[in-house]
């Protein structure tokens, strides 16, 4: 399939046109420019198509390209690597995840260190996690494994030491009382995260592009209505992005990515 067109697929991504009435809509000019763009069926598709295929989710790639008619840019079974490695670290498995990582190829976390103390520090948060969810708890095995696989890297990066000081602090304190440096440590955000560099390191690997074109698209049109406003470009007040729920909530308060598990692309907590 051919790249999309930037511009036209933006255009399409801003607005919806408005629904008809008795009376005129009176639209801004902005808006009667981005209606007559017309982006092509053939360029969406692929747009998305290879949002699922970047993002890793097979069974709705495979899925669409049924219902869509065409090719996958890629081979969906593929993908199946990256998902595996994914739900691991969602579901709080972090040893299992570098396993996996390291079955897949041992240069991506050699060559990137702090992807690679990221990820042994989320294992310790996830140690610390299991042994203080009891009142008289053993610490043993995360400060074992803190003081054998973090401390010897801590040194040759000061953010390294920084992080792992700050993790060791959740022994501490409560994690019903914790200060605002340390909630995050144990908010399922930071396994998303983590995970997210994650597949954007292997994709990067494997010679892919690391983040879907849809969202660089979505960058693109930010970045584009911030230097309009900064010009003072006649624009409306507001400009969405055209989707029915900019918070990518689907009608029974789903996730957009919660729906694409439901699809067959199981995740106990898709990022």
């Amino acid at each position: 399939l051919p790249y999309p067109s930037t511009s036209k697929t933006m255009a399409s991504a801003n607005y919806m046109s408005p629904t008809s009435s008795t009376t005129t809509p009176t639209w801004h000019q902005f808006e009667r420019k981005v209606d007559e763009v017309k982006p092509s069926k053939t360029d969406i598709n692929y747009l998305v198509m290879d949002y699922l295929i970047t993002n890793g989710y097979p069974a709705a790639a495979k899925k669409f390209a049924l219902e869509a008619n065409i090719q996958p840019r890629a081979d969906v079974e593929a993908i199946q690597e990256r998902v595996e490695i994914r739900t691991a670290i969602h579901s709080g498995d972090i040893k299992a995840a570098i396993e996996k990582i390291n079955e897949l190829n041992p240069q991506i976390l050699d060559e990137n260190p702090p992807l690679h103390f990221a990820l042994l520090r989320l294992q310790l948060v996830e140690l610390i996690r299991s042994c203080t969810s009891e009142p008289d708890g053993d610490i043993t095995p995360a400060l074992e494994f803190a003081t054998s696989q973090l401390a010897p890297r801590a040194p040759t990066n000061p953010q390294f030491l920084e992080d792992l000081e700050r993790t060791l602090a959740l022994l501490i304190f409560p994690t019903e009382n914790l200060t605002p440096a340390l909630a995050p440590l144990l908010h399922p955000d930071l396994r998303k995260d983590i995970a997210t560099s994650v597949n954007e390191a292997i994709l990067h690997n494997q010679g892919a592009r690391k983040e879907a074109r849809l969202r660089n698209l979505v960058k693109l049109r930010a970045w584009a209505e911030q230097k309009a406003r900064e010009a003072k470009k006649d624009v409306p007040e507001k400009l969405d992005l055209g989707l029915n729920d900019n918070n990518t909530k689907g009608h029974n308060g789903a996730t957009n990515d919660t729906l694409m598990a439901n699809n067959g692309d199981v995740d106990p907590m898709v990022s």
